[in-house]
Order: structure tokens, then sequence, then C-alpha cells
């Protein structure tokens, strides 16, 4: 979906200005986004197999839940707008942690240029709830124990999205220290 996106300027602060958001891909501008990592009390996390029709790393695996933050639209309400259309669970605003703000520019061709600025919760969820992927960008779920996860990451496993090693060590240096702390 080509939503309008707002515009912010190379610290992150709103310029005032929207786009759509293939014009900001197009055009290389900075926008908002949101990861919401999804990990449960058994040392799980959950990850999503990015859908085959993505512009971006189709069929890789990453994040649990991913989107683009609509213009206007509250940071927080975006991820939960996002977790209920990809993975099918509604959660309150209180089930979110937020831990940080990513600056991220990712060049995939002369015509798209990811410039954004991730807002990356964490979200306790019970691993036995039901999930429905959102079919038009998730081709599958799958819940994989961080020890899994690390080897992975480890191991640069093909099939991972290719992403910044120590932005997937510091989530799960995160959702390490939740477990060991309940």
């Amino acid at each position: 979906m080509d939503e309008l996106v707002d515009i912010l300027n190379s610290k992150g602060n709103p310029t005032g200005r929207t786009a759509l958001k293939s014009e900001a891909h197009k055009k290389g501008l900075f926008h908002p986004t949101i990861h919401v990592w999804c990990y449960s009390y058994s040392g799980k996390v959950l990850l999503q197999q990015r859908g085959k029709n993505k512009d971006a790393f189709p069929l890789k695996w990453d994040v649990s839940v991913a989107g683009h933050i609509e213009a206007g639209e509250n940071y927080s309400l975006a991820a939960i707008r996002e977790m209920t259309e990809e993975i099918g669970v509604r959660i309150s605003k209180e089930k979110l942690e937020k831990i940080e703000v990513i600056k991220k520019e990712v060049k995939h061709s002369e015509t798209f240029i990811d410039r954004e600025f991730c807002h990356v919760y964490l979200c306790l969820l019970d691993e036995n709830i039901p999930l429905k992927k959102q079919e038009s960008e998730v081709e599958a779920l799958q819940w994989m124990t961080i020890e899994e996860f690390k080897k992975w990451v480890e191991s640069k496993h093909p099939d991972l999205i290719p992403n910044s090693e120590e932005q997937f060590y510091n989530i799960i240096s995160e959702i390490e220290t939740r477990i060991q702390n309940c």
C-alpha cells in the first residue's frame, strides 16, 4: 500500500511535509517506521518471513512486525495497527515497550533508497496465541528460541535479512534481560 508518510530531517525531526511512501523511497527522504519484536517468557522470539512480493528482501526472515507510520499517526498506535494487520494479534498500548530509535539508510537501487528512523518496540506475547499472517505481506511466521536466533545471526544465515548484527544482538540482549528478570 502506498500510504502518505511524514517526512523527517536527517536528525529525525518532522519537517512538516508529507509524501507518498513510494516517493519517499524514490527520492531517499527520511520517514518514520516501526519494528515490533515479539518474545515469550519461555525464551522464544517471533520471526516473520517477508512476503515474496516485497520490494526489499523478499522471503528473508526478519523482525516480528514492521511497517511504515502513516502521516500524523501516533507511533505506538502504528505499532498496534501493524501487529493487528501483519500477525492478527490485537494488543493494548501497555504491552509495547519502546527500546530505541535507529537511523537506517539502505540503497536498494537507484530508484529505491530507504532512509528511515525506525522506532523499535518489544512486546511480550504468549507463544500459544493464535497468529494470522497477512497474506499480502507475510510469507510465514515462526517462533524460534533465542539460542537458535543467535546462531542464525552469528553464522550470517542466508535466509536472515542482511541487517547489522549489532542490531540483532541488541534485540537479543534486551529480550534476554527481560526473560531473566521475570
